[in-house]
């Protein structure tokens, strides 16, 4: 069948030419086919014509599948657009056919040769045409089968080989791609629209047979890839299995491309996500740098380990390590709008500071002490503008320590870094009513050796905002407390001071030593008051309750527990302020104050800088102007408040030297009279100063007022006084605020005792044991306003566990006593804390009497304080040390007998069980009978268990 194929297309090439007759099988047996007859044509002189060459290329080859079915299909040449049209070259060369092609063997329809092409080509030549759309490209397949043209489809034109060669139109026709795109009008000289071509299939071509693979720089992909028609038409256009496995092999071939196109794909998709990354990580890293360097340029350095960029005035002070120890913003009320300069010579001083102005509105001065391991920086605000209320606020950070200081708040927080309130007067007052309690200081220390001082000239508001987790400084003038202004315009005073040693700083900052100017006499006092009870006469809300009797009686069953000092309070007085013993209920009051010392009892008085207005003192206070008058009045008209039992009464003027004078001579007769050997000055609080207050001398705040009259009463005895702002001379003690007689009170009273020991009072008296007062509502206003009675006999649980804690405190005060429950329990646990009072706690502190005295540390002490750097003894604040060798755990909840104890490091006896307990741990469910507190001794660090 081959052969007869064969034949057909050698009879039909000798019709028409029969000057290039020749059969088409090998007819001398060389397998050369026509291609020797060509050859010798070529020799015998002349070149072939054109047709005869492309013809002649056409049966050079090897027979193909549609040669061997008796097909005619013209030869397809590529003509390379690029070259020149007057190319003459007429032989044949392998760069004609398209590197690594191969065409697809199709079938014909029979009698395709005898369509007249010619007609075809003229009558569409004649008919409109549209621009062809880039898939429609009807030419190439016409041209390559050799088929006339159909309707709708563009004349086809025989390929010129030389300038001078007409057209010609064979059967075997070549495709011209070089005029395809041809813009210049045609032969009827209308002007060609423009045609898009797809350079790789007609529309006829793209319905039968798939395209051939092209090489394109090396690399091999099918044409399949840029067409989508081919895909339904393969399977019709193979007619062999040859075509088939060929098919196979080119898919086989382009599958491992496929795959690792679609991974380049993923690789570039995961490129892309990595530079948009590092695009905005560089962006961020700009904007960082930027603000970092901008803060760096605006930021200085002051005396060597301060930081303060005095645009927006961030304060940093660092370690001799150069870590930061704490930080703030200064000026916090200034804005951001006015730039800072340096002042002018006429604003400095002569003393190194530093001075920045912002020009008109304040003015800032920093200093430098060096004090070897303490540095000490100095900081003053001037406001230069009415209205300006100098503000610094640092920061509460954990990682920096915990702020410790201020006393006694209104929320009974333990430290200031869990407060929470907004800006308020710094001064003494009722912790109930007001922010802060009975003591003051000024003073304020961090966990990790950073304290803070304020001057007492300072107008101080004291601010702490959890939500921005700092606290505030702020001088601010209103109309009582710093009714006096000592500076036109507010000013800010104070200094900080930084070490690693907190016990060096914390005695630098709160008192020098002690022991300056103690007599023999006030240390025998102090030690009597570590040693003996404090016993407070019961007494009713009349002075009518308290009379000898009372009080003999009462000394008969304290002595059961031990001597001590016998408190009479204000009563013993017909009214406050006279000074002069009621004779009507102490008709013998000498003689039973000889029998009370005969028992070893000490007695003191209750005295008061305030006179009654039913007083016969009144009038000759007012006589002698020794009483604080009104503000903007004569100084003849008193001013009055209200205190306890007295409703109406005025005050002494500490500040005119008569006044002073004039009480010590009534105080010194008493002593004489009747052998009283002290006094408790209850001085109320600041609030108790007449509103409209002013004294001969201005005072810096009502607080001045106490520590004055303090000092002028040290020579007559005081065994303590109720409120203070300054540390008072010893033998005296600070009173901690009346307790109400609940659990909370008791809860309260351990609060008081270590918060007053942290700013610098080491000598502090406990209210007395089961609370000073009983009331189940609050208070609308200060306690002192009142006249309280005794509370009636508080549970006997409360009042044991009352008992547990008032062992291990400085000084312990009773009113009701243990005899009073005539219960076994409370009585055998009475003796028992009174032999551990006498055998270990007692010895403790005697023994760090001596460095409280010279270093102002407190005798009993949170556990902070014994290791400062251990961040679970800064969150413990039910727990304490008596000195630095006993750890007590008190039961502060009614009903609990067990709690959660943690011992700081070294090895701990227990004092139940006298078991040994390693330390820098926890012990969870630790059980605590009713009748025993859990307290740990100290042991040496040799202690093998």
């Amino acid at each position: 069948m081959a052969h007869s194929s064969q034949s057909g297309a050698a009879q039909a090439l000798n019709g028409q030419h029969p000057e290039l007759a020749f059969a088409d099988a090998d007819t001398d047996g060389d397998g050369d086919g026509g291609y020797e007859r060509y050859e010798r044509s070529k020799g015998e002189g002349g070149s072939p014509e054109p047709e005869k060459i492309q013809l002649l290329g056409s049966m050079a080859r090897k027979q193909s599948l549609s040669e061997r079915r008796n097909v005619e299909l013209p030869l397809l040449k590529v003509i390379n657009e690029k070259e020149p049209e007057a190319t003459t070259s007429t032989t044949p060369s392998p760069e004609a056919f398209a590197p690594g092609l191969r065409r697809n063997s199709i079938s014909m329809p029979s009698g395709i040769n005898a369509l007249d092409l010619e007609a075809l080509r003229l009558r569409h030549q004649m008919q409109p045409q549209d621009a062809l759309h880039e898939e429609i490209i009807a030419d190439d397949a016409a041209s390559s089968l050799g088929t006339p043209a159909t309707p709708g489809t563009p004349g086809i034109t025989a390929p010129t080989t030389s300038a001078n060669t007409p057209d010609k139109v064979v059967s075997g026709t070549a495709i011209n791609f070089a005029n395809a795109n041809d813009d210049s009008d045609d032969e009827f000289g209308n002007a060609r629209r423009p045609v898009h071509r797809d350079r790789f299939r007609s529309r006829r071509r793209a319905s039968i047979a798939p395209l051939p693979a092209l090489r394109l720089n090396s690399k091999e992909m099918l044409a399949s890839d840029f067409d989508s028609h081919s895909l339904a038409s393969n399977q019709a256009s193979i007619t062999s299995v040859n075509s088939l496995a060929s098919l196979l092999r080119e898919k086989m071939q382009a599958f491992p491309q496929l795959i690792r196109k679609k991974k380049r794909e993923t690789k570039d998709y995961k490129i892309k996500i990595f530079v948009i990354i590092m695009f905005f990580i560089i962006i961020f890293l700009i904007g960082y740098a930027y603000v970092a360097y901008h803060q760096q340029v605006l930021t200085k350095s002051y005396f060597q380990k301060i930081k303060f960029n005095s645009h927006d005035r961030i304060f940093r002070i660092l370690s001799h390590e150069d870590k930061e120890v704490i930080s703030g913003q200064l000026g916090t009320t200034l804005g951001f709008d006015t730039a800072p300069f340096h002042c002018l010579e006429d604003h400095r001083r002569n003393d190194g500071s530093v001075c920045i102005e912002w020009n008109g509105i304040a003015r800032l001065h920093l200093n430098f002490e060096d004090k070897g391991v303490f540095r000490c920086y100095t900081l003053q605000w001037q406001a230069l503008t009415p209205g300006l209320l100098p503000t610094d606020c640092y920061e509460l950070k954990r990682d920096n320590g915990m702020w410790f200081g201020g006393g006694v708040t209104k929320g009974q927080e333990w430290s200031l870094s869990y407060a929470n309130f907004d800006f308020a007067p710094y001064a003494s007052g009722d912790s109930k009513i007001h922010q802060f309690g009975n003591g003051v200081k000024r003073y304020f220390i961090n966990s990790i050796g950073v304290a803070m001082q304020v001057s007492e000239r300072t107008p101080l508001q004291l601010g702490v905002n959890r939500t921005e987790n700092r606290f505030c400084l702020r001088a601010a003038n209103d109309e009582f407390t710093f009714v006096n202004h000592l500076t036109p315009l507010p000013q800010l005073d104070y200094r900080i001071c930084t070490t690693e040693d907190m016990r060096s700083l914390h005695m630098l900052m709160t008192q020098q030593s002690l022991w300056d100017g103690l007599k023999e006499q006030e240390f025998k006092v102090l030690h009597s008051l570590l040693e003996e009870p404090v016993w407070r006469i019961p007494h009713a809300e009349t002075a009518d309750s308290l009379n000898e009797s009372t009080i003999c009686d009462y000394s008969e069953s304290a002595i059961a527990m031990g001597l001590g000092h016998i408190v009479i309070n204000e009563f013993w007085q017909e009214n406050i302020g006279d000074f002069t013993v009621d004779k009507a209920r102490f008709p013998t009051l000498k003689d039973t104050i000889d029998v009370l010392h005969r028992r070893g009892f000490k007695v003191v008085l209750t005295i008061q800088p305030f006179i009654s207005t039913d007083s016969a003192n009144f009038k000759d206070a007012v006589r002698r102007k020794l009483l604080i008058y009104e503000r903007h009045s004569e100084r003849s008209i008193p001013a009055l408040t209200r205190y306890k039992s007295s409703s109406s009464a005025g005050v002494l003027d500490i500040t005119n030297n008569a006044s002073v004078p004039w009480l010590l001579e009534k105080l010194q007769r008493l002593k004489e009279e009747y052998g009283v050997q002290s006094f408790y000055l209850d001085l109320g609080t600041g609030y108790n100063l007449p509103h409209y207050y002013q004294c001969r001398q201005t005072l810096d705040n009502p607080d001045t007022y106490a520590r004055l009259f303090t000092a002028s009463l040290e020579g007559a005895g005081l065994m303590a006084v109720s409120t203070a702002s300054v540390v008072p001379k010893p033998p005296t003690f600070l009173s901690t605020p009346p307790a109400n007689a609940t659990w909370e009170g008791l809860r309260e009273t351990l609060g008081a005792v270590l918060n007053y020991g942290v700013i610098g009072y080491p000598f502090v008296l406990p209210g007395v044991i089961g609370g000073d007062y009983l009331l189940q509502r609050p208070l609308s206003k200060m306690v002192s306003f009142y006249s309280m009675a005794q509370p009636p006999l508080p549970d006997p649980e409360l009042f044991i566990r009352w008992l547990q804690l008032a062992t291990f405190m400085p000084a312990m005060q009773f009113s009701h006593l243990p005899s009073e429950y005539r219960s076994d329990l409370v009585t055998r646990v009475a003796q028992e804390l009174k032999e551990v009072r006498q055998t270990v706690v007692i010895a403790l502190l005697k023994k760090y009497l001596s460095p409280s005295m010279n270093e102002g540390l407190p005798l009993v002490r949170p556990l902070w304080m014994m290791d400062p750097h251990d961040p679970a003894c800064l969150i413990v604040s039910d727990e304490f040390s008596v000195g630095e060798e006993l750890i007590v755990a008190p039961i502060l909840h009614a009903g609990r007998e067990e709690r959660e104890v943690y011992l700081p490091q070294g090895v701990w006896k227990d004092g139940i069980d006298g078991s040994l307990r390693k330390g820098s741990r926890w012990m969870h469910g630790y059980r605590v009978p009713k009748d025993k507190i859990a307290y740990f001794r100290k042991m040496p660090d040799n202690t093998r268990f």
